[in-house]
């Protein structure tokens, strides 16, 4: 069994799916994120963003279209879930607000999460059976947002509130883009002003903390931001510094420091030990839908991060998965710097609080590294078969957690 430090670079998988077909219109400088941002920033961004092109494409929309109206499953299970959850209903009523608090007193962010999470099935909804209903419920909901929306704040926690609901907000306007009674313009302007500016304080100050006080869910979910930020405005620089952080940033999100080591030919398997392996099981399945956003997102854009570090998030989250599913898994102590003096703590092995927890995220995973590539994926297939179909926000209880990403992966991506 070998291990890799946290900063030893590997190079293999890294490939780019446009290659030598990328235009120059594409080799946009991305802004700068740290000391090493610039490195490795050219070429990141395409020359046109494909639209729809976050976490679904026009092809798995289409498939997803066939395969239900052919009743055919898993397609049809993922469906059902999906029409069966109050979230989707075309009589969905928003409550929109002009400041939402996350941390500290006063909070009321989960009616941004829970009319998010309306919005998008609605969209879903339209996108796979055209029912105008459910096509004009999302866009209201979106519009009322964004004509609303002027503040996102409270303690330490708004970066959270920023990152989480600005890339699921991006994505449930992605999907309603083309629908004439959503305000695009608006949209585009409010993810600019409210979100983009908290996206990138957090990745670029960390809210005045050591640079690894913060866990990767915290970064992850900001990059994830300003990704589909870029996306939505084809704004070419954004989605570059969400690329360019995920090969080189500081903090924990970075693919090296989310995932600090690397243990090969474990039972026949490479695995990666996760950054908040550690701490509990919840917050680490939470960071495979956070990084898997992110990958995803960059995948329908034409840039290959599911690949990048010889396929290093695969490792993970095979170690994860077969660790939540009742495995043993090496593990390595985890050091690292917290509050503003950087003072040590250590976890020394994995943190086994809601080992097992059920969150949608493996779908996604399993599609496209069993599916799409074709790997001997085994711990992500057998946690992705094990809690089909997946469901969203609504099915995994009312708190925050259950919101923390989309879902109805088995409707949208079963191939």
């Amino acid at each position: 069994m070998s291990r890799t430090s946290p900063h030893t670079h590997h190079e293999g998988g890294r490939v780019s799916r446009r290659g030598l077909l990328k235009t120059a219109g594409g080799l946009t400088a991305a802004l700068a994120v740290g000391a090493t941002a610039t490195a490795t920033t050219a070429g990141a961004a395409p020359a046109a963003f494909t639209h729809p092109g976050m976490l679904h494409n026009a092809g798995d929309i289409n498939r997803a279209k066939v395969r239900v109206a052919a009743g055919d499953d898993p397609w049809l299970s993922g469906w059902n879930r999906l029409t069966a959850n109050s979230h989707s209903q075309s009589t969905w009523t928003n409550r929109a607000t002009a400041t939402i608090i996350r941390g500290g007193t006063g909070e009321n962010y989960p009616q941004l999460y829970n009319d998010i999470a309306a919005a998008y099935q609605n969209a879903l909804r339209w996108k796979v059976a055209g029912t105008e209903a459910n096509a004009q419920c999302a866009a209201n909901i979106l519009n009322a947002w964004s004509r609303t929306l002027t503040t996102v704040t409270g303690n330490a926690d708004r970066f959270l509130a920023a990152g989480l609901y600005g890339w699921q907000f991006a994505n449930a306007c992605e999907l309603m883009r083309d629908h004439p009674a959503f305000d695009l313009a608006a949209a585009q302007d409010m993810m600019v002003r409210v979100f983009y500016p908290l996206n990138n304080q957090f990745l670029t100050g960390h809210n005045d903390a050591c640079v690894t006080n913060y866990w990767a869910n915290w970064d992850l979910c900001n990059m994830a931001s300003v990704m589909a930020i870029g996306i939505l405005t084809d704004n070419a620089a954004k989605y570059d510094q969400a690329v360019t952080y995920f090969k080189s940033g500081a903090g924990n999100g970075s693919i090296q420091h989310a995932v600090p080591y690397v243990y090969g030919n474990v039972e026949g398997y490479d695995l990666g030990q996760w950054q908040e392996s550690g701490r509990d099981q919840g917050h680490t399945v939470m960071g495979m839908g956070q990084m898997g956003a992110l990958c995803e997102m960059a995948w329908n854009q034409g840039d290959d991060l599911y690949s990048y570090d010889g396929r290093r998030f695969m490792k993970a989250a095979q170690y994860v998965a077969k660790y939540n599913l009742n495995m043993d898994v090496p593990f390595t102590t985890y050091t690292w710097g917290t509050g503003q003096n950087c003072a040590q703590q250590s976890q020394t092995v994995p943190g086994a609080a809601s080992r097992g927890q059920v969150r949608p995220v493996w779908a996604m995973l399993h599609y496209h590294y069993g599916r799409r590539l074709l790997l001997d994926d085994k711990y992500i297939a057998q946690m992705c078969f094990s809690v089909a179909p997946e469901g969203g926000g609504g099915d995994y209880g009312t708190t925050s957690g259950g919101f923390d990403q989309l879902g109805f992966g088995t409707l949208m991506y079963a191939k």
